[in-house]
């Protein structure tokens, strides 16, 4: 048995069908050009991290107080990636445990509401989060949810709006923050609110922390009550995600997390966090930040000129949502043949949106990825054009134009490795 363990077969070798898929996708990501605001490259370091013998170790509890032995090496591993949340974004407290965004946000709504009482959030077709309060989630259907919108004529949330429906509803959380907001997010205007009517202020940074750690967004900090984040997209680190606030909400969160929603954490993550936030404090990612919304903003004023419609009328940080109306096709079909493409967006509703959300008017992109790759403007307005031609191939059902468009997409990608996997 024992010389067994020493021959133990690569991947290759003992699952040949799941190796052959690993690599597919390895090719598919190198081919293409990810423009999912919400996907990033991580780095060789974050990906040996993930695939370490800390996915062995089970560790319920916390630092000092688990329930399983052995914890000699993750309870120095936990604490150390704590550490570099606090210093990075200058919080007093941070949890590392969480399994990812949803359930930390859920988290949230454990520590400081009861069943049926009112939450408030922004609503989802509007650039709202799911867990944000909205009717098909767990969020929407245990709590009384309250959702602002966005202005029909700008496509930008009005604080004047969300103060007067603050006032009238009294909700005991308000969420501020979401997954398709391409402008600044107003934290002092929605603590100003919170304070106002007494409730918890959440700011679901997910899509913004890399772009607050770099300096190149508002930080929430000393506003928001509780800092929820994932710690992929902008962050650049795994599928994980953390809760930063003052101490006189730690005890809370903490208890909230475990043992109110979660057992042991994910070890193998944290040491990938730990990782991803090390990385983040060095100069290089202030660099990447402040390029990531150079190239949106470059992405965003070639479409502008090609005629597209931009929600809000262009971004502010990673990501752009547009509006196919004018272009006469569907989002759903658009995302789908610049996949084809080799040019990777997500289908996505937009405000006032009168096609339903499984065949929205809009699509969704960000340069997260791209950013990450080192392409810069140029490759920007190249981009830009191919989703322009992209689209019209898709308005006439043109396949053989789609395919030229890929093969274009492959020779410029291969000019841009993509770091942890490139040789």
């Amino acid at each position: 048995m024992h010389a067994q363990l020493l021959t133990e077969p690569s991947l290759d070798a003992a699952d040949p069908a799941v190796a052959e898929l690993i690599e597919g996708e390895i090719a598919r990501q190198s081919e293409t050009i990810c423009l999912i605001p919400s996907e990033n490259h991580v780095s060789r370091a974050v990906l040996e991290a993930m695939g370490s013998v800390f996915t062995n170790k089970y560790s319920e509890g916390y630092p000092g107080r688990r329930y399983y032995e052995g914890q000699q090496l993750v309870d120095r591993l936990e604490p150390l990636a704590v550490e570099r949340a606090k210093a990075l974004f200058g919080v007093e407290h941070a949890n590392v445990q969480p399994y990812s965004g949803s359930p930390a946000n859920l988290a949230t709504y454990l520590a400081y509401a009861e069943p049926g009482d009112t939450i408030m959030g922004m609503a989802l077709p509007m650039g709202g989060h799911l867990t944000h309060g909205w009717s098909v989630s767990a969020t929407g259907r245990w709590f009384r949810a309250v959702r602002y919108d966005v202005r029909r004529e700008t496509g930008r949330v009005d604080l004047d709006d969300v103060r007067e429906l603050a006032r009238r509803e009294r909700p005991r959380l308000i969420f501020c923050g979401g997954t398709a907001i391409p402008r600044t997010i107003e934290f002092e205007g929605f603590a100003e609110i919170a304070r106002e009517v007494g409730a918890v202020l959440v700011a679901d940074i997910a899509h913004l922390a890399g772009l607050i750690a770099g300096g190149v967004h508002p930080s929430p900090v000393g506003r928001a009550d509780v800092i929820s984040t994932t710690t992929h997209k902008t962050l650049r680190g795994p599928r994980g995600a953390m809760l930063m606030c003052g101490v006189e909400h730690a005890e809370a969160l903490d208890r909230a997390v475990f043992p109110g929603l979660q057992g042991g954490p994910h070890n193998h993550t944290t040491a990938a966090i730990a990782v991803a936030l090390e990385e983040a404090r060095r100069p290089q990612f202030a660099d990447y930040a402040a390029r990531t919304v150079a190239n949106a903003k470059a992405l965003a004023g070639n479409l502008t000129d090609r005629g597209f419609d931009l929600v809000s009328g262009g971004t502010d940080n990673h990501l752009l949502l547009v509006d196919l109306t004018s272009k006469d096709v569907p989002g759903k079909r658009a995302a789908q043949a610049l996949d084809r493409a080799g040019i990777t967006t997500n289908h996505n509703t937009v405000p006032f949106d009168p096609r339903p959300p499984f065949d929205p008017s809009g699509i969704r992109m960000g340069t997260p990825a791209a950013t990450t790759r080192g392409m810069g403007e140029a490759e920007m307005e190249l981009i830009c054009g191919w989703i322009d031609d992209g689209i019209e191939a898709a308005k006439r059902a043109d396949e053989a134009a789609i395919q030229r468009i890929a093969e274009r997409v492959r020779e410029v990608a291969a000019e841009f490795p993509i770091p942890g996997i490139a040789a």
